[in-house]
């Protein structure tokens, strides 16, 4: 089975999750979701994540410093289940992607790994059960 080909949600580490939420609102997009550290915004097709730089990185396990490899964003690809994620994650690494952190529960209630790709962007793949993302 393939991986379907899209980008669930794109996240962006930024310094100030208020600062970047309020940056766009004034363009007119409206949270959707404001846990703090993470603001949700709905696009057309997808979903904007506003995460705090240094959480983003924690949560994928790297470190947060500049130069360090972390870009300050990832690109999410969600499935519908714990056992979705451990089979996408698989055929990423078959495709040549780097292990980054391995799949297992979050904190928050889900299920998570990241990757990186051949040229180092990261990608999580993840189930988030309290979305329809997938």
């Amino acid at each position: 089975m393939a991986v379907k080909p899209k980008v669930s949600l794109v996240t962006l580490g930024v310094r100030d999750v208020d600062r970047a939420r309020a940056f766009d609102e004034c363009r007119g997009w409206t949270a959707s979701s404001d846990q703090g550290t993470l603001a949700l915004c709905a696009l057309e097709g997808g979903v904007l994540g506003l995460f705090g730089w240094d959480d983003l990185a924690d949560d994928a396990g790297l470190p947060t410093s500049h130069g360090s490899g972390f870009r300050g964003q990832s690109l999410d690809h969600n499935e519908p289940s714990p056992q979705d994620v451990d089979r996408v994650f698989q055929e990423f690494l078959e495709a040549g992607a780097t292990v980054v952190k391995h799949p297992g529960r979050t904190p928050w209630g889900g299920y998570s790994s990241y990757v990186a790709d051949l040229d180092g962007h990261l990608w999580e793949i993840a189930h988030n059960p309290f979305s329809d993302w997938t």
